[in-house]
């Protein structure tokens, strides 16, 4: 059987599989076709030579703005991560410094982080050092806990009949990769995609979690990972990602621009929500272009915003999205790029607490702007050029492989 596995994968290659452990299938919030890379990535798909540097060393006085910043979010996002931070050796040193900080003014806390870290200059393969910086949020949606008038749209928790595989336990070379499939009597084959999973709704009514008052929406909650919910009672409930259904994430912006339904400037979030609404016989079949389905699971509303890829929960405007193949998940972040849309400077010193199927490479983030309706539209509009600067403990060395915590 164990030789016969690599074919098996192979299928599942084919129709689609996750990296892990991104907490959601964010292709960025889909502002163009070229912002929605392919989510989730398969081995082979998209082949990416790590750089022989991808950390360079750098002075403090190369961060554009750092006298400017008050960092005391960040600080207080980092301090609070130090429970996870600090199983690592190379960590715990600086928590217990970080515990042990009294005066909390901007100058202090950059004094601290002067002294406890040294920057380091991220560079992409061919040398350069600016890259993609993209943005997400958290949006607010209407919801019911039972089916109702103007309620028809279930949102689902992972399916008891999804068979997962983590292929690290056969093959230690494809770490962070998960198979998704169904067995049909003793063969696995490709999980539902989305339009195969939609024949299956009415039969899995009673298994779902929520139902929600528009489907456009909840497709973009998918996209984006997490949402709240606004009951009709009045309370909220947070739903965050709990799995995927193994199928690749497919742009419907694209799929718009290809059916010549509108021009790539058109295909923003806004954009795209204003043609389901003009097309309504039609939007089974645009959300069917994109086979790839997620699973949620719900949480209480509570801290800053829903939990990233360490548990921890996100900061707005102070947490970025990272490849942890190049950055370790935990570390600050100077970043400095602008304002979506704009020229204006925006730099100041992130946290990477999270990770996307679309973020991949060395300078590549991901902007967590908050929840609601404006942080979705800066979120939407955001596609930069930036610069990051990872700041590592002064006893890391560049042999010393990044790595998030177990």
């Amino acid at each position: 059987m164990t030789r016969l596995f690599p074919l098996l994968a192979l299928s599942f290659v084919l129709a689609g599989c996750v990296t892990v452990p991104a907490q959601s299938p964010r292709s960025d919030a889909c502002p163009a076709p070229a912002t929605c890379p392919a989510c989730p990535v398969c081995p082979g798909a998209e082949p990416v030579k790590p750089p022989e540097k991808p950390m360079q060393p750098a002075e403090w006085s190369e961060l554009p703005g750092w006298t400017g910043d008050n960092p005391a979010p960040t600080f207080a996002a980092f301090l609070g991560g130090c429970r996870n931070q600090e199983r690592q050796a190379l960590w715990k040193p600086v928590c217990e410094s970080a515990r042990s900080v009294e005066d909390k003014s901007p100058a202090a806390l950059r004094a601290w982080f002067e002294t406890q870290f040294r920057p380091w200059a991220l560079t992409n393969p061919d040398g350069s050092r600016s890259g993609l910086i993209t943005g997400y949020y958290e949006p607010i949606l209407k919801g019911s806990r039972q089916k109702a008038r103007g309620y028809a749209h279930p949102v689902f928790g992972p399916p008891e009949d999804m068979v997962v595989v983590d292929l690290a336990e056969l093959y230690p070379e494809l770490k962070r990769m998960r198979l998704r499939g169904r067995l049909e009597g003793r063969k696995l084959v490709p999980y539902y995609s989305r339009s195969e999973w939609e024949k299956q709704e009415s039969k899995r009514s009673h298994e779902a979690l929520l139902w929600i008052d528009d489907a456009i929406d909840l497709f973009f909650m998918q996209i984006q990972g997490s949402g709240q919910i606004q009951l009709t009672d009045g309370s909220k409930v947070r739903l965050n990602y709990a799995d995927q259904n193994g199928h690749p994430y497919r742009s419907i912006g694209k799929w718009l621009i290809d059916q010549g339904e509108m021009k790539a400037e058109q295909a923003s979030m806004q954009g795209i929500k204003a043609w389901a609404k003009a097309n309504p016989k039609r939007l089974s079949e645009m959300l069917g272009a994109n086979p790839s389905l997620v699973f949620f699971r719900e949480l209480p509303v509570e801290g800053s915003g829903p939990a990233g890829a360490l548990g921890l929960p996100l900061t707005p405007e102070r947490s970025i999205a990272v490849d942890p193949r190049h950055v370790p998940l935990g570390a600050p972040v100077w970043l400095a790029t602008t304002r979506p849309n704009s020229e204006q400077a925006l730099t100041r010193l992130m946290l990477a607490q999270d990770t996307g199927g679309a973020i991949r490479g060395v300078v590549r983030a991901d902007f967590y702007w908050g929840s609601g309706t404006e942080a979705g539209n800066q979120a939407g509009k955001m596609r930069q050029q930036g610069r990051m600067w990872v700041l590592m403990p002064r006893a890391f060395q560049p042999a010393t492989a990044p790595s998030a915590p177990n």
